[in-house]
């Protein structure tokens, strides 16, 4: 999957013709440099994927790269890179590329954001109807410095995709508007076609995990979604090889449900540096398939459990499934 970020704002700023400044390399979560380090496992077989190189997968770089784009997928080595870019899939990240949170998993930059390009939903809305996307996933940072957590924004790329690419469906991965009020209002009104937030990880690895979220907030996120336009689909997923223990991954999804969440998917997580949490094991394919029958059977309308479960991995076929599993539930 193609998690790209738009900065064409971002223009080059040429050094003076003096002698050359030596190469300064950006620190991305300065916030992590106190932490011990933890050493990165070695991934099993089950996790290895062939190096990308396609036809298409060269093409879509090179989309990206005309475009002036940076691809998160590129900075945190996706596993499904090669994959996806085959397949000229793309999530497109929103309102810069620095986040105000410091989750202890995730390896997009911290720090104080840019502010707003008001021009960023127009782009977005070209780009897409540009690749000749059927299904767009738009994702963002957390924007903890705007009033309403960037809502308003979201809503704007929303419309704009819908005008410049109407036969577009849309796929939302929102942050939780925590302290926003009326926020995720506005998100929902714009009415995507899917509402994606991620509760990440069980509640027991919350101050560890994600300290800036509260994970009885991020659920009632998904409830309200629920309760305010009840045909969005709604979906949400955790990592697991995180310490938790099975019952919490069915506690889970227990809670999920309870919120009406129509998909949910689960993925191994994988440590990006030594600074970030320490994996606890690798998940076993055999293991996926399991919680994959026990949600099936605590009624999501669709799962994706496995290794290289994320988010927006296969996001249009799955929204497709998703659709014929509402319709043949109406069916009955």
């Amino acid at each position: 999957m193609v998690t790209i970020i738009n900065r064409l704002g971002n223009a080059a700023v040429s050094a003076p013709d003096t002698e050359a400044a030596p190469a300064v390399r950006e620190l991305r979560h300065p916030e992590k440099q106190n932490r011990p380090e933890s050493p990165i496992l070695k991934k099993p077989d089950w996790l290895r994927v062939k190096a990308p190189g396609s036809a298409g997968y060269n093409e879509t770089r090179k989309i990206v790269r005309d475009a002036k784009l940076v691809t998160v997928c590129e900075e945190a080595a996706c596993p499904n890179i090669g994959e996806c870019w085959t397949k000229n899939h793309a999530t497109l990240m929103i309102m810069g590329d620095t986040c105000t949170r410091a989750c202890a998993f995730c390896n997009v930059k911290t720090g104080m954001p840019a502010a707003l390009d008001h021009d960023e939903p127009n782009r977005v809305g070209m780009t897409v109807a540009k690749m000749g996307l059927s299904h767009v996933v738009i994702t963002s940072v957390d924007r903890d410095d705007l009033s309403d957590g960037g809502a308003q924004h979201f809503a704007e790329v929303i419309r704009q995709i819908r005008l410049q690419s109407p036969k577009t469906t849309i796929e939302i991965l929102t942050p939780d508007f925590l302290r926003k009020d009326g926020a995720a209002e506005i998100v929902i009104d714009a009415k995507p076609d899917v509402f994606n937030h991620n509760l990440e990880t069980v509640p027991r690895n919350y101050l560890k995990i994600r300290p800036g979220a509260r994970y009885y907030h991020s659920l009632r996120l998904l409830e309200r979604v629920k309760e305010r336009d009840p045909q969005q689909f709604t979906k949400s997923g955790i990592m697991v090889g995180l310490g938790e223990s099975k019952e919490e991954v069915m506690q889970v999804m227990d809670d999920m449900r309870s919120a009406g969440v129509d998909f949910i998917t689960i993925g191994q997580y994988l440590q990006p540096t030594r600074k970030h949490a320490a994996i606890d094991r690798f998940v076993s394919p055999d293991e996926f398939k399991a919680y994959e029958s026990i949600a099936r059977a605590k009624g999501f309308l669709m799962v994706s459990s496995s290794p290289l479960t994320r988010s927006s991995h296969h996001a249009g076929e799955d929204f497709e499934r998703l659709r014929t599993a509402r319709a043949a539930l109406a069916g009955r």
